[in-house]
Parts: structure tokens; C-alpha cells; sequence
């Protein structure tokens, strides 16, 4: 059976991805709000983030993205992020990037991005559920090129007005297909999408 790429993001409202968890996570572009998710506590989107991981068999990551969790992940084995920490730190991780002569410390880390394509087609022969997490560059790069099974929005009840969005202005137009939509704790929302293959149709309403 041929195995998924889920990707998963913590968004706002107006789209907003960028730097969910910290202030110091992702500053580009002199990004003010890092760590914009904390003021949104929600234990609906920690168990849905939780079960999503019991099938987790690999991570595919930005290289921004793998810095950030392999400065942090090691080091949180124990405790009550143990099992997070643990999980990581033991399945493949997968490094896109085309710097052939990054390094890449974290055990069972391998670099990928020569044919993305191709390589994401491997993965999905060797794994079950691969998640690509954060990461939005990669991201935007696996929506234009539908290179993905599953998108997994959490929504958080805030608007930014700035920040790399998961869908920014000239993202390539495509269809997609609701598979579920819950809402959480502190109106939060938790929203599952499949790619539709297709080009987007256009017309006049009521006609």
C-alpha cells in the first residue's frame, strides 16, 4: 500500500503560518508576531495533533524548519513532551533542500530535493505517514505541485495582517476536497483536505 504526505500547519485566519510557536522561530521580513499560537491555548488541537502522530513514520522538512527541531527535539525526550520528543528523534527525517554540503547532525536525517518528485514518490513507497510540519516554503512548493495526499489546517481565531501565508498572492490555482471540519476549544477550527485533480472552473452564478 502506498503511503501518505501529510502536511500539517497551525494558521490564522488570514492564512498566516509563519512562526506559530516563537518569537525568534522565523523573522523574516521583520515579522513581528512569533509565537502568535500561545495566546490560543487549545487542548482540542493538542489531542487532534497527538492522534495524527500515532501513525507518524517519518518527517519530510524545510531546512529551517529541521534547524529549529534539532536544536529543540533532542533535548525534550522526557517530560511531558516526551513522547513527541522521542518519536522524532527515532523515525527518518528528510531534509529538502538543494545545499548539497548542508549538515545535518540530528540521527536519521537525510537530505533530499534533487528531483523532489521522485524522491516524494520513494518515500511514499517506504513509509506509511510522512509529515511535513511547518516548513512553509516546502509547503508552498508540495501545494503547486500537488505533491501531497493530506493538508491539515489548524485555524486559530486571529488575524495578522503580515506573515508568509500558506497561500500567498500567485500560489498556483487548484481544486481541493473537504474531508473533515471540526471545531475546538477557543474557537479554534481543525480543517483536512485531499487534492482534487483539475483545473478551477470559472462561470457566473445563478446561470
Amino acid at each position: 500500500m502506498t503511503g501518505r504526505v501529510i502536511i500539517d500547519l497551525f494558521t490564522t485566519l488570514d492564512g498566516v503560518a509563519q512562526a506559530p510557536g516563537g518569537a525568534e522561530e522565523d523573522t523574516r521580513d521583520g515579522f513581528p508576531y512569533g509565537g502568535w499560537q500561545a495566546g490560543y491555548p487549545s487542548e482540542a488541537v493538542g489531542a487532534s495533533v497527538t492522534k495524527g502522530m500515532e501513525t507518524l513514520d517519518a518527517l519530510l522538512l524545510g531546512r529551517r524548519t529541521y534547524d529549529i527541531f534539532a536544536g529543540y527535539w533532542p533535548q525534550h525526550t522526557t517530560g511531558p513532551e516526551g513522547f513527541i520528543g522521542q518519536l522524532f528523534d527515532r523515525v527518518p527525517k528528510y531534509v529538502a533542500s538543494r545545499d548539497a554540503d548542508i549538515r545535518l547532525d540530528w540521527q536519521g536525517s537525510t537530505r533530499i530535493g534533487a528531483d523532489l518528485a521522485s524522491e516524494i514518490a520513494a518515500l511514499r513507497e517506504k513509509h506509511q505517514d510522512v509529515h511535513v510540519i511547518g516548513s512553509i516554503d516546502l509547503v508552498q512548493t508540495l501545494l503547486a505541485e500537488q505533491l501531497y495526499d493530506e493538508l491539515q489546517l489548524w485555524v486559530y481565531p486571529v488575524v495578522l495582517g503580515r506573515g508568509r501565508k500558506v497561500f500567498p498572492d500567485g500560489a498556483a490555482p487548484s481544486n481541493m476536497r473537504l474531508l473533515s471540519a471540526e471545531s475546538g476549544d477557543g474557537g479554534t477550527l481543525s480543517l483536512r483536505y485531499a487534492p482534487l485533480p483539475g483545473e478551477v472552473r470559472t462561470g457566473t452564478m445563478g446561470s
